[in-house]
């Protein structure tokens, strides 16, 4: 029996949040329960071995069953609604990484309810056939090809009443990739269906086949209309690295710009004028490389082309590595994205090498920082590296934009009175554009929007979107049921979320007479590297009264304190803001005697 693996990771707010201390079960096809696992600070587990079938079955055409073992996962965590993932396929040798986005509970008070996501077999598996639509030669295009950044698909064909979901463009393809081929393929295989499905994404983008004809989409999972996408499926290692090194090039025919139109099918249950998927795998056998496996489908006279326009990106990607030696301003960039970065995932090591010097810190941060996103862990800035840590950097400095914002306009516990609707204008519109905004971070299925106080087409779209989510009678007229449950969906947010707030993993500690940074540090269990960063000190010196910043996990609600010379119950009471009898409590005392070297535990609160 061959072995393949599984790695699951519990995230949300477009991976800006990691959920530490989920609880899942992974079970068989027949309902065993085989592993239970917790996700650490990242929010992930450890990679789990997994019996499969031998990758001889996926890499024959002829064989007629699935080649490849399913199993299933439950996901369980406070504060959220539980996930069934059923049917993930494991294949001989492939790292399976499944991405588990948690919704919050909408209150305090509500049962959390069980989300199901069914995975299910690969396109080329199947049967049925495929009749994508070709762009006409009079349809309006672009002026530049664009990767989408994020892509809205349309979870349905284009006529639907399915859900759209919003997703980064790389993680877009390696979900259609992982969806519709094996990931066993030999790599110029791989890379040649990888460039049609990119080729294919990028024609729809750039005729704008769905936007010119109304939809608020960029494309649909229907393989009858364009590309096979699951929503949380889990995604392969040897897809991913293939994308992460090739997510923004694309076929086109020599002397033109735009991407060529590569349609295709799995070549044996299905056939096409295009390229046929299993045809790729007997072609990479004989020695063919990706392109020309492409030119045995597509003219002859194809070219792989590369484009750096990139929506949502706040730099572009300097055109060359950065490495171990490295300086400049692109250096420093890199520096100040991953410093933020690390609020959110402390497992990167502080930075502190000189501003734009590509020291031994800044190596050893972005090593881990490849680690945790499963990029390839060289520690050296390429093409994907920048773009992942760029991507991430927006998704958590914006999330806490929108917590400063929430603080701003002080929503309250009482929603208005008033009606709103298309035309309508004000105050509380910016209120109810905030309020889907922050929703829109963690249901993906809700569009962000501009808060520009104006109820236009854009905030219709997103208050249909949640009434159908929340299955009021979608008329997209916020009313009062609209406006009960859009504050319910909010409080829940800040009840569930650990890092909704600002610094809300930070505590405050005022410096005492002996204090050092180093005691500090060990008393509440982080570095003094971290604490001079959080605090942004030069050096060890400290001064008493001052305010220092301390790291705490959340689910730890008291730190450790060891007892010296001098302390009494009331004192450490005092000097921490709690009382003798919560401590007594929190440490089991039945008297107030201590003794030198005794560890208390201290409420963080």
């Amino acid at each position: 029996m061959a072995i393949g693996y599984l790695i699951l990771q519990a995230r949300t707010a477009h991976d800006a949040v990691p959920l530490n201390g989920v609880r899942i079960q992974i079970y068989d096809p027949l309902n065993n329960l085989l592993y239970e696992l917790t996700t650490d600070e990242n929010g992930e587990t450890q990679k789990i071995p997994l019996e499969t079938l031998s990758k001889d079955f996926s890499q024959n055409p002829y064989y007629t069953g699935l080649p490849y073992i399913s199993y299933n996962v439950r996901t369980q965590a406070d504060g959220f609604h539980s996930l069934f993932v059923s049917d993930i396929p494991i294949f001989d040798g492939e790292t399976a990484v499944s991405p588990l986005t948690l919704i919050p509970l909408e209150d305090k008070e509500r049962n959390a309810s069980q989300i199901e996501i069914s995975v299910g077999e690969p396109a080329v598996a199947m049967q049925t056939p495929r009749n994508p639509k070709s762009p006409s030669r009079e349809t309006y295009v672009l002026r530049q090809v664009v990767i989408p950044n994020p892509i809205t698909v349309h979870l349905g064909s284009p006529n639907s009443s399915a859900s759209n979901v919003q997703v980064s463009f790389p993680d877009y393809i390696k979900n259609v990739a992982s969806s519709e081929i094996y990931p066993t393929w030999p790599d110029s295989a791989l890379r040649a269906n990888i460039y049609a499905i990119i080729t294919f994404a990028l024609n729809r983008v750039y005729t704008e086949w769905y936007k010119s004809r109304g939809y608020n989409f960029d494309i649909t999972n229907s393989t009858a209309y364009d590309q096979y996408f699951v929503y949380g499926r889990p995604i392969y290692d040897s897809i991913s690295k293939i994308v992460d090194e090739i997510f923004n090039e694309y076929v086109r025919r020599k002397g033109q710009n735009n991407p060529y139109f590569t349609s295709f099918c799995n070549g044996t249950t299905s056939t096409c004028q295009g390229l046929s998927q299993w045809g790729t795998v007997s072609l990479a056998n004989q020695g063919l490389s990706a392109l020309q496996i492409l030119r045995s489908y597509y003219p002859k006279d194809i070219e792989i082309a590369e484009t750096d326009i990139i929506t949502g990106q706040l730099s572009s990607y300097p055109g060359s590595a950065l490495k171990q030696g490295s300086r400049g301003l692109n250096v420093q960039t890199i520096q100040t994205y991953l410093n933020r970065i690390r609020k959110n995932y402390p497992a990167i090591p502080v930075i502190t090498d000189e501003t734009g010097v590509f020291g031994n810190t800044t190596t050893a941060a972005v090593k881990k920082f490849q680690s945790v996103f499963n990029l390839v862990s060289d520690g050296i800035v390429g093409k994907s590296t920048w773009y992942k840590i760029s991507s991430l950097y927006t998704a958590v400095t914006r999330l806490a934009e929108l917590n400063s914002e929430g603080e701003t306009l002080g929503i309250g516990t009482v929603p208005p009175n008033s009606i709103l609707k298309q035309g309508s204008r004000g105050q509380d519109v910016i209120l109810l554009q905030y309020l889907l905004d922050v929703i829109s971070e963690y249901y993906p299925s809700i569009p962000p929007l501009t808060q520009d106080g104006i109820f236009g087409v854009q905030t219709a779209q997103a208050v249909l979107a949640f009434q159908r989510l929340m299955r009021l009678n979608p008329d997209g007229i916020a009313g009062s049921l609209t406006w009960k449950s859009l504050y319910e969906v909010y409080q829940g947010i800040e009840q569930n979320i650990p890092s909704f707030g600002p610094d809300s993993n930070i505590t405050e500690y005022i410096v005492q007479p002996g204090d050092t940074l180093w005691a500090i540090a060990r008393r509440y269990n982080t570095t003094v590297d971290i604490l001079k960063s959080l605090n942004g000190l030069t050096s060890d010196l400290l001064r008493i009264g001052q305010i220092l910043k301390i790291p705490t996990a959340q689910t730890t609600p008291y730190i450790e304190y060891t007892v010296k010379s001098g302390d009494t119950l009331w004192s450490i009471a005092r000097r921490y803001n709690t009382t003798v009898d919560t401590l007594k409590s929190l440490n089991g005392l039945t008297s107030d005697l201590l003794r030198i070297g005794q560890t208390l535990k201290i409420p963080t609160n």
